[in-house]
């Protein structure tokens, strides 16, 4: 099935079930108001959103209304806990080599992840809102999933057991804080201002076989200022998968109902490709010529992130979004 989250006023907005091809929706009202409630009582709130989801789907159900993007929230406005990995190892090697830096061996074993703010994401049409071009403004295309419970010390295989939703994100960086922050060695902090996810989330049965081994086997398409810079394959070079990366988080803590784990930006070792942030863009052209001269975001700029199944579908709706100053 799929989730969305409407705006009506208040934080957590009004859960609605969209049909499978994002045409109509209809609201959740007598299962439940927000998505928060369905991933703490999934046994029994799931099956019933699966029926109204089927009803939908073959036109019977009462009352449908087109589906608008615009209207809608982050699926989950507000998480527990987002946590974001660098699951795709070709991105850490292309940074390390454009600084001629080697990329340590631990860093093949044991995913790297940090902390983002989850009090506030923002919707997949929201401007994404920051306070100077000067910070070095970038988007990053990633793939995410929302977890159900999973215990301390659980595996990798148990963890995946663990995943109930599968969303797309723009883990929006600043890359020109990121040196000093780093230099703490403390992470990121104010350089991952809020991230934005896709209008819908999806059940894993609605990827169909492009689910494998805890990857999506599907590209993965950013469009900066209406050009399509990148077409990255998601599946077969993701170093870690999803159960990994929450098995990493669940190594000596509980994760909860409600937590939402990214996979980092989606890369690829042919540069034909393209990419999924303008960085790796840059770290290309280090490479190539010794310096970057693709230049960050500015007011005014658009990003387009998108995945389509086999048959040419969106399937998540796409994250459409502006650089904005604040108002």
């Amino acid at each position: 099935m799929k989730l969305a989250t409407y705006k009506d006023g208040s934080r957590d907005g009004q859960l609605v079930v969209v049909s499978r091809d994002l045409g109509t929706a209809h609201y959740a009202t007598g299962i439940a108001s927000r998505l928060q409630q369905v991933l703490d009582d999934w046994n029994f709130m799931a099956p019933q959103l699966q029926d109204l989801y089927d009803q939908l789907n073959a036109g019977r159900a009462r009352h449908p209304f087109p589906f608008d993007p615009q209207q809608c929230m982050a699926p989950l406005p507000r998480a527990y806990q987002w946590a974001d990995g660098s699951a795709y190892i070709n991105h850490v090697e292309l940074v390390r080599k454009a600084r001629n830096a080697e990329v340590p061996a631990s860093f093949y074993t044991d995913p790297l992840m940090y902390q983002g703010g989850s009090d506030d994401f923002i919707g997949p049409c929201d401007d994404v809102v920051v306070p100077s071009e000067a910070m070095g403004i970038d988007f990053e295309a990633e793939i995410a999933v929302v977890t159900g419970d999973v215990k301390m010390g659980a595996s990798p295989e148990q963890a995946l057991d663990g995943i109930r939703l599968v969303m797309l994100a723009n883990d929006v960086s600043l890359r020109n804080l990121i040196p000093a922050e780093l230099a703490k060695g403390f992470g990121f902090f104010q350089s991952k201002p809020a991230t934005a996810f896709s209008p819908v989330a999806v059940t894993l049965d609605e990827l169909g076989d492009a689910w494998q081994g805890g990857r999506v086997h599907l590209t993965l398409q950013s469009t900066w200022n209406g050009r399509k810079v990148g077409m990255c394959e998601a599946g077969p070079e993701m170093t870690f998968h999803f159960g990994q990366l929450i098995a990493h988080i669940a190594k000596t803590r509980n994760v909860r109902a409600g937590s939402i784990v990214g996979s980092g930006t989606v890369s690829n070792k042919d540069w034909a490709k393209g990419y999924s942030c303008i960085a790796e863009k840059r770290c290309i052209e280090t490479i190539q010529d010794g310096q970057p001269s693709t230049e960050f975001m500015r007011y005014g700029d658009t990003i387009r992130i998108e995945m389509k199944n086999k048959a040419g579908q969106s399937l998540f709706g796409a994250i459409d979004q502006t650089i904005a100053a604040p108002q």
